[in-house]
């Protein structure tokens, strides 16, 4: 029997399927848990060893015998410090090792309580990866303690290997041992893109084994992707991108094509390969969290492992054009990958209907509305424009109407510093550069204004209706009466004052007449200093604006 710590069986299974056969154990209470099942486990081989300082020593001479990662399990308090010399070895050395620290509940921590210190962080400096895992037993604390158990061993064999340190939490009782089998737990496996090499075998065998494949790409610079590869692989699967990456074709309204297609489950996808970086439609992303079933792959160019849908099972670290276009190589054949065609059509017909929906809305007098006619001028213009959206509503019309790359601080997805990194770009870039902004990202980051050496170059679209207008859409906040006036941050400022301080041409727009007008002097106008032109909504006006 096992333990009835689910966490703890969560970590058994975790570290079998990693190939884990040895533990080092040392006595405790905190870790009975944990080493009660390594014993009891037939595919781990425990050995006790009483000092720390030792015990950690002994894991790493395994390691290096066996060649791949050995755990060492410890209690909580300074019994965790006793494996640094080990740990420091090993990390000089590139020898695989996890380190596993029974913990106090975090409640307890600096409260007199025996045996307990901040344990998360104390091996941090040497080890590849540190997780602490998490303190409930829902459904979500399950998956994160699996993402993280993945995360951390993962790491230990990346890169020749190294040691990485799992923190395990434990609330009283901690002797029962009734459980009868370890839990099937989600394995992620990781692999290494490098040019002539096998390594991509199983992401092939899998994409050609899946009827219904789809690759999202999130936020890249341009160029990242090759586009000959990419048009390759649309025979074979659904491509869905959003204004962040330079994709052409495909999905390019997911926030608008997955309600149309969300139900039908002819269009759900079998195979998921995700590369580059964010995504900004929520509803997309909680589509593709429901599809339980499906297997999904991430490439990450430095092989960390964010598991943004929720089910990922394969990670490959490379450049994500580099495996691009190797699977475009390796499935070049399409008589190999059985394609559900339908289910492309599907998806390409949702598209064609949301791009058609578009093109034909009147759209009324709306940030929207602006935003439209912007980009459809510049879809006209010769010159050579980069373009700068700010973050919230935003980049979330870029992503209706633009048919272009944009860049945007979708890192953390902050309202600061929109501006300044727009204007940065302007004081290096030759060309011009147009960044599209909200009210309280502008008037958040408003000396971003303030150097004296800001040019022509750099122009400005201010969308301001009165408050974080995003906050209106959000279901249920309405009902709060602090919604408007402190969360959504209600106002009645204007860039005009500004604009004069900082020797800004300024022009303002009430309506759809002036808003034109405007538009039309950014993009055309021959001024030395920087433009900017002030768009005044509604709430109202902008929400009517979005209803296609």
């Amino acid at each position: 029997m096992y333990s009835d710590h689910p966490i703890v069986n969560q970590l058994t299974a975790l570290l079998v399927a990693h190939g884990v056969t040895d533990a080092v154990v040392c006595p405790g209470s905190r870790n009975a848990p944990i080493v009660h099942n390594f014993d009891v486990c037939p595919q781990i081989r425990c050995h006790g060893v009483t000092d720390e300082r030792s015990a950690g020593f002994y894991a790493m001479g395994m390691a290096q015998a066996l060649g791949h990662g050995v755990a060492v399990c410890v209690s909580s308090g300074s019994a965790l410090l006793g494996v640094l010399p080990a740990v420091v070895e090993a990390s000089f050395q590139h020898v695989p090792m996890v380190v596993i620290s029974a913990d106090r509940p975090g409640a307890w921590i600096g409260q007199l309580d025996g045996q307990t210190l901040p344990q998360p962080e104390a091996l941090r400096q040497w080890v590849r990866c540190a997780v602490s895992l998490p303190e409930r037993n829902d459904e979500e604390g399950h998956w994160h303690a699996n993402r993280l158990v993945n995360e951390a061993l993962t790491a230990m064999q990346r890169g020749g290997g190294g040691p990485v340190h799992i923190n395990v939490p434990l609330n009283e009782p901690l002797f029962g041992f009734h459980t009868p089998a370890l839990p099937h737990e989600r394995k992620v496996t990781c692999v290494t893109a490098l040019q002539g090499t096998p390594c991509l075998t199983l992401l092939s065998a899998q994409w050609r084994e899946a009827r219904r494949r789809m690759v999202v790409i999130g936020q890249l610079p341009p160029g990242s992707i090759g586009q000959e590869a990419l048009q390759q692989l649309s025979r074979q699967a659904v491509i869905v991108h959003e204004a962040l990456c330079d994709a052409e074709g495909g999905v390019a309204h997911p926030d608008e094509v997955v309600s149309l297609i969300a139900q039908d489950t002819e269009a759900q996808p079998d195979f998921i390969l995700y590369v580059g970086g964010a995504v900004v439609s929520k509803p997309f992303k909680r589509y593709l969290r429901g599809l339980t079933e499906s297997v999904q792959w991430r490439v990450d160019t430095d092989g960390t492992m964010p598991d943004t849908f929720a089910h990922l099972t394969g990670l490959v670290e490379g450049h994500p054009g580099t495996v691009i276009r190797l699977l475009a190589d390796a499935t070049a054949a399409e008589n190999d990958c059985h394609t559900d065609v339908p289910y492309l059509q599907r998806w390409q017909d949702a598209e064609s209907e949301v791009t058609r929906r578009i093109a034909h809305f009147a759209t009324p007098y709306s940030q929207a509305a602006v935003v439209q006619y912007l980009e459809q001028q510049l879809s006209r213009h010769d010159a050579d424009w980069q373009i700068h959206y700010a973050n919230s509503s935003a980049i979330r019309l870029a992503n209706r109407y633009a048919r272009h790359h944009v860049w945007c601080n979708r890192g953390v997805n902050g309202i600061e510093g929109s501006l300044s990194t727009a204007a940065g770009f302007a004081l290096v870039h030759p060309g011009r550069v147009l960044c599209v902004t909200g009210d309280l990202s502008f008037f958040y980051d408003q000396n971003a204004l303030w150097p004296e050496t800001l040019g022509g170059n750099l122009r400005i679209l201010l969308l301001n209706n009165g408050c974080g207008g995003i906050f209106s859409r959000l279901p249920g906040l309405e009902a709060s009466p602090a919604s408007h006036t402190w969360i959504a941050a209600s106002h009645h400022a204007t860039a005009k004052g500004i604009c004069t301080q900082w020797g800004i041409g300024y022009q303002e727009a009430h309506d759809m007449e002036h808003a034109r007008t405007a538009v039309d002097t950014l993009l055309n106008d021959n001024s030395r200093r920087p433009l900017l032109a002030e768009i005044f909504t509604t709430p109202e006006q902008d929400n009517n604006g979005l209803q296609l």
